[in-house]
């Protein structure tokens, strides 16, 4: 509890490894108590947040003008703190395995700037074994310090829902958890500094890995069941919604949606734990189905936009097709492992290249990850089809009008979400379609 202590006082200093929609908020909120480093090895990000500009607009540009923070892409800052928090994406490879360089390369780098005395907390999502059985003897070898003697570890996973103002880092209760009871100790009551909601104490380090990593597993069966409900009652020609809506009524109803699963939480999580199963000889079954349907959902809303614009008896090669929304939720500019490039993907194997404006999305992230170009929303317009693709307070405010004059004869229009009134475009000779 000594370093705790220092924390308060100022003596010593608490370091933020990877700033992005997860890392940035940490160091907002521990700034406000400690004294705290923000390291990013990517130099663009962190000169915009030297401007005092939020490029993941989860805390705005005032936030960051006004935080003390001292943002560096220079790993020898790290060697000033003493309590390191590294927050860094685990994605996984094309084969659906872990890919665990970020996590890795993290290691690498405070562990050459690692000075004795340090706590080293990981918040990444991983399977139940990597801080200890992984990140630590990275850590032992490039500081040629003894885990437990030199240093201590901890795992305290990341909870924060990007783009949601109400699920915050104050506001959700923080696992936390320790090598030894002293360190669950310091952990707990460095973390409990800025979590208002309070911490739970993991009774270990693969406790609280094996619990963050079922909470996006369980989220990801739950949505699976809705879209192959979907596809069920589709078939039926039942609407799924207005069942969803009926069933809700039940007090102990499980209030999900059918919908696209990407990001990189609930459309990756599920593979740690089964690569991690797999290694000792289960192959997972409901976790895996869960996965091949949602991870098929794209190819199965560009077939029915396809399907759709032959009711309409409107060709499909060369349709002009629209796509509003282009990010892996609502109301959040990031875009990675978003699920719309596989309806992009699927369209154009039908020779239709599609035309997409999302005004929140980082534009050059999509570029970048995707060679996808946006364009104004004046360039909506002679559509053949639209698809609403994400829920976007903006789309959201957009009239009946507005979309009308987006098209040039009849209208397809596919509601992914589920934003719109059904009956009322029906009504106004839509052919309307939704999960």
């Amino acid at each position: 509890m000594e370093l705790y202590g220092k924390l308060l006082k100022r003596e010593e200093k608490i370091s933020l490894v990877g700033l992005g929609y997860v890392g940035m908020p940490i160091a907002v909120a521990f700034s406000k108590k400690a004294d705290v480093i923000g390291f990013d090895t990517n130099e663009e990000k962190i000169a915009l947040y030297k401007e005092g500009i939020d490029p993941t607009r989860e805390v705005g540009d005032a936030a960051i003008s006004s935080c003390g923070v001292r943002f560096t892409s220079d790993e020898t800052m790290l060697q000033e703190a003493k309590f390191h928090i590294i927050a860094v994406p685990t994605p996984v490879n094309n084969d659906h395995t872990p890919d665990l360089s970020p996590v890795c390369g993290a290691s690498e780098i405070v562990g050459r700037n690692l000075t004795e005395g340090s706590i080293v907390v990981y918040e990444s999502t991983v399977y139940p074994g990597v801080t200890e059985e992984v990140c630590v003897p990275i850590l032992e070898q490039m500081s040629g310090l003894k885990c437990g003697v030199g240093f201590k570890v901890g795992y305290s996973p990341e909870r924060i829902n990007p783009g949601d103002k109400v699920h915050r880092l104050e506001t959700i209760t923080k696992i936390v958890s320790g090598m030894d009871c002293e360190t669950l100790e310091t952990v707990a009551k460095v973390y409990e500094l800025v979590v208002e909601a309070g911490v739970h104490r993991a009774e270990s380090i693969k406790v609280a890995e094996a619990a963050k990593v079922i909470e996006n597993s369980q989220r990801d069966i739950n949505i699976a069941f809705m879209n192959e409900l979907s596809i069920i009652f589709n078939k039926m020609g039942i609407d799924t919604k207005a069942v969803l809506e009926a069933a809700g009524t039940k007090w102990n109803f499980l209030k999900f949606t059918p919908g696209l699963v990407g990001g990189h939480c609930i459309g990756v999580d599920p593979y740690y734990l089964t690569y991690k199963a797999e290694e000792l000889g289960y192959h997972s079954q409901i976790i895996l189905s869960g996965r091949r349907i949602n991870d098929d959902m794209g190819r199965y809303i560009a077939e029915n936009v396809i399907k759709s614009l032959i009711k309409a008896d409107i060709p499909v090669k060369n349709a002009k097709v629209g796509i509003l929304g282009f990010t892996f939720k609502e109301n959040c500019p990031d875009t990675r492992n978003t699920k719309i490039i596989d309806i992009v993907t699927e369209l154009r194997e039908y020779g239709i290249d599609p035309v997409i404006a999302d005004p929140v999305a980082d534009a050059g992230e999509a570029r970048r990850l995707y060679g996808v170009e946006f364009v104004a929303m004046d360039a909506f317009c002679g559509l053949d089809a639209l698809v609403m693709a994400v829920a976007h307070e903006e789309f959201k405010s957009y009239s009946m009008d507005v979309f009308s004059r987006m098209f040039r004869g009849k209208k397809v229009l596919v509601d992914v979400k589920g934003m719109l009134d059904r009956q009322s475009y029906e009504d106004a000779g839509y052919l309307y379609w939704r999960l």
